[in-house]
């Protein structure tokens, strides 16, 4: 027979029967992906096509036929229950939430920019922890009601499908998405019949070519996403591919997805804006460096207007709403371009009315171990945006650290860039089972907001007999997802009846799953083999392993610590204890974390920017044992889990990566699995360890690790309190500072501009020429006024324009101060000739080395931070 290929593929969605044509609406708005009522719903329609759908209600009702979808709209009581759906989504969606309740301060419109979304695994757009952040982020803001719109790029293949070859060497595929098929709508022009022609978004390309891109919404509960896709039929072939995969491609293929997410995303920002009246973004969030052009197109709209801005008036209001996060800690995870490449693509006419030579020293590594001719994304999101924080407190500093060049002069901890910690969406990641428990012990008051400490009332018998059932679980999947590996690897049915028997539903589990960059070190475990085997087959205190992760295509160090890993997995004499379950995503997740009753996670400190994996694994009781990196930094208590040491920084990596395997090891055989056990060891642990049918006795200890886990970390890693400190710390000042900026035709940001004109021209000239102290004896003791002149020429600036303080503390062999104080000195004379005399006092409030010092920097209500111009005169 002759293979016939189709030369279009296309999805013909079901019109549904008027009586439950609810469903449609409640399949297109992904809050059914957290929401469990709805997905119960769903499932109820026919369990079969429901499990052979994985859970995409799209799928489900295009999979039912018409005389099955007639019977379902004649079930009186089925139909009730789709309205009752329907009207409880109609309520989430315009009920007053949260946010409702700041007032007029808070943003009317948020937009929120990211390369990838991690929402459901139905909308593959996502390949790791920041876009599982960005759709953590999207949900939660739809739960407390914040008005924020999402804009990334709709990849036609997503990230890749993981499977393992014979040989255990990671394999990519790439299934090509089909948007009819997905919980998506194509934003239209408006027409009679609801079918005009789609949104074009287009960017001039050079050589005269065009990148065009249609524009597709989904919605996330009460929050739009935009998702631009250049497959469309205006497109040349290698326009039409730009948004082919995430993160594919390099050099200009990477750039044109980069100018169109940030560039492209605003244009459909605005046409979003125009065809639904929603009102303009007040605050611009850029999410990571690859967003970053989104600041050009504002400032390209804002000198294009009908009464233009020049370039630093532009740069100055898009600056003061503008917010950026930056998730990496270390530089090679920037991503940077060529400055020449850059140029070749603006003067295509990206930004008709904005110079490019402004535009490349947005970007430009102009400081002490840069390279000026890169372009660097995240220097140039940065220098647009008046707000920047890290993912987490010791990412905060780590990013003060990386970026201080910018910001020379400053003391690290005075770069002003700040931390807001990284959370998870509580609905979206915690097991139903425990929030029925908490139902069925507490009712009503279970569902109230922050009541985690309700944990500490649940007998331990039942939080064991949970965790048993959530283990038992995982094993199941585990064995499923193992057996479907190894045939896809090549094994034959005959070969694969010892997967039958994999893990132990009473042995203790330990979950690893990630992206597999090399510093998040997925092999450390292996560093010993004969110790981890020793471990996994302890007859005592045995433990098992379920670890999954992707190694980016490219990454082939990352590969072979997978190959390496399995290689060890597939010992007949150990893969009952260790197994690695390829394709980890969104699906296997929500078992893998419940099941597991330690979450291990072991980089390089400080490399870890957050972590959010352990965050999901404690909200479901799991205990962590993990580097002191990230969030595990700030928030381990001792009684929450374990945190692996870390060897001194002097150590060689070989040295480290030993030194951190032997603590691992020394934590698990001593501390983690005995606690686990208890003084009980189960009856009939053999060789192999605790059988499944003989659960043991109830470890108290751990138990109370548990409920401690769960009462105090619940809140603490919410997606909700991260949202909540993004709109207090940040949203809200954008936006009060973007109004201010934009009042009266722009008058604060002219002003701005020419004040910052002005001060950058001046400060070359300015001099602290002599700093004296007076009414302090020879031999100052605490309790005494320390009184400091400081004598400064300020040339043809102003006291105004200056803020000139004394800097004390404890003073180092080197000079170098330490535990600094700051205090303003207000007092000033003037000498005539631009000099000035500037006079306070200080208590000196402590014994041992004293030392100060005097220093003016520039002074501006405008500003956000005294650091934020990166100008500084000591003396």
């Amino acid at each position: 027979m002759t293979l016939v290929k189709a030369i279009r593929r296309f999805t013909v969605r079901t019109v549904l029967p008027e009586p439950i044509r609810p469903l449609a609406r409640l399949a297109n708005n992904l809050r059914w992906s957290w929401h469990r009522p709805t997905r119960d719903l769903f499932a109820s329609l026919d369990p079969k096509l429901w499990a052979e759908s994985n859970h995409d209600p799209v799928t489900l009702l295009g999979s039912i036929g018409r005389e099955q979808l007639d019977r379902l709209a004649s079930d009186g009581e089925l139909v009730e229950r789709v309205h009752d759906a329907a009207a409880n989504l109609d309520r989430y969606l315009s009920e007053p939430r949260w946010y409702q309740g700041l007032g007029e301060d808070a943003p009317a419109c948020i937009a929120y920019f990211s390369p990838e979304f991690g929402i459901t695994e139905v909308l593959p757009q996502y390949s790791g922890g920041l876009g599982i952040l960005a759709g953590d982020h999207l949900k939660a803001a739809s739960d407390l009601g914040v008005p924020l719109i999402g804009v990334g790029l709709l990849y036609q293949a997503g990230y890749f499908k993981q499977s393992l070859s014979r040989d255990a060497w990671q394999q990519e595929t790439y299934p090509v998405l089909d948007p009819d098929g997905l919980p998506l709508t194509l934003l239209r022009e408006p027409s009679d019949d609801g079918t005009g022609r789609p949104v074009i978004i287009t960017l001039p390309l050079p050589n005269g070519r065009k990148l065009n891109a249609q524009v597709w919404r989904a919605d996330v509960g009460r929050v739009p996403l935009l998702l631009l896709d250049s497959n469309v039929s205006g497109n040349d072939d290698a326009a039409r591919g730009i948004t082919d995969r995430l993160y594919g491609g390099g050099g200009d293929h990477r750039l044109q997805q980069e100018l169109l997410l940030g560039m492209g995303g605003v244009k459909a920002l605005r046409a979003y804006q125009r065809l639904t009246g929603t009102p303009a973004p007040e605050v611009f969030h850029t999410n990571e460096g690859h967003a970053g052009f989104l600041g050009i197109e504002r400032i390209q709209e804002l000198m294009s207007a009908e009464s233009p801005l020049n370039w630093d008036e532009a740069l100055a209001a898009g600056r003061a709403s503008t917010v950026f996060t930056t998730h990496t800690p270390v530089p090679a995870g920037i991503d940077r371009f060529e400055a020449v490449q850059i140029r070749h693509f603006f003067e295509a006419g990206l930004a008709p009315s904005v110079p490019v030579d402004r535009i490349l020293e947005l970007g430009r590594e102009n400081y002490d171990g840069g390279n000026p001719a890169v372009f660097n994304m995240a220097v140039m999101g940065l220098r647009l945006a008046q707000r920047a924080n890290g993912v987490a407190k010791l990412h905060g500093v780590v990013s003060r650290e990386m970026f201080s060049g910018l910001w020379p002069g400053f003391d690290h901890s005075e770069v002003p860039i700040t931390s807001v910690t990284n959370g998870v969406h509580v609905p979206s990641w915690v097991d139903p089972r425990i929030s029925e428990l908490a139902g069925t012990q507490f009712g009503a008051e279970a569902g109230e907001p922050g009541r985690w400490d309700l944990a500490y009332n649940v007998s331990d018998e039942d939080i064991w007999a949970l965790r048993r059932e959530l283990r038992v679980s995982l094993v199941e999947d585990v064995r499923r997802r193992l057996r479907a590996s190894w045939k896809k690897r090549g094994a034959a049915d005959a070969e694969l009846g010892w997967t039958d028997t994999v893990l132990d539903p009473d042995v203790l589990t330990i979950g690893f799953a990630r992206r597999v960059p090399t510093y998040k070190r997925l092999t450390l475990m292996l560093r010993d083999p004969k110790r981890l085997k020793a471990l996994l087959l302890d007859k005592k205190h045995p433990i098992q392993l379920v670890i999954a992760g992707k190694s980016h295509p490219a990454d082939d160090a990352g590969k072979k610590m997978i190959q390496d890993l399995v290689r060890f997995t597939d010992d007949p004499e150990v893969r009952h204890r260790i197994v690695f379950l390829p394709n980890y995503d969104i699906a296997m997740a929500r078992t893998l974390f419940p099941g597991c009753d330690v979450w291990l996670n072991n980089p390089l400190r400080p490399l870890e920017a957050c972590g959010t994996s352990g965050m999901k694994a404690a909200i479901n009781g799991s205990l962590n044992l993990s580097v002191l990196d990230g969030w595990w930094d700030e928030m381990y208590d001792g009684e929450n889990g374990w945190a692996i040491p870390t060897a001194n920084n002097g150590a060689s990596p070989e040295d480290r990566d030993d030194i951190e395997a032997a603590a691992l090891y020394e934590l698990l055989e001593t501390q983690v699995a005995p606690r686990f056990y208890g003084s009980v060891v189960a009856e009939g642990a053999g060789a192999a360890g605790p059988s499944e049918s003989a659960p043991q006795a109830v470890p108290t200890h751990w138990v109370s690790m548990i409920k401690h886990t769960l009462a105090k970390l619940g809140p603490a890693v919410s997606a909700e309190r991260m949202l909540q400190d993004y709109v207090n710390r940040l949203y809200c000042p954008a936006a009060v500072s973007g109004r201010r900026a934009a009042a009266g035709s722009f008058k604060e940001a002219k002003d701005l501009a020419a004040w910052t004109t002005r001060v950058r021209n001046a400060w070359p000239q300015l001099v602290v020429e002599h700093v004296d102290s007076v009414g302090v004896t020879e031999e100052p003791r605490v309790g005494d006024n320390l009184h400091v002149n400081a004598y400064i020429a300020l040339r043809s600036l102003t006291p105004d324009d200056v803020c000139v303080e004394i800097a004390y503390g404890r003073a180092e062999e080197s000079d170098e101060l330490d535990d600094v104080t700051v205090s303003e000195l207000t007092t000033f004379e003037e000498l005539g000739n631009g000099r000035y005399l500037f006079s306070g006092s200080v208590l000196i409030n402590r014994s041992g080395s004293f030392g100060y010092t005097v220093r003016v920097l520039p002074n501006n209500p405008a500003l956000a931070s005294k650091a934020e111009l990166g100008l500084i005169a000591n003396a």
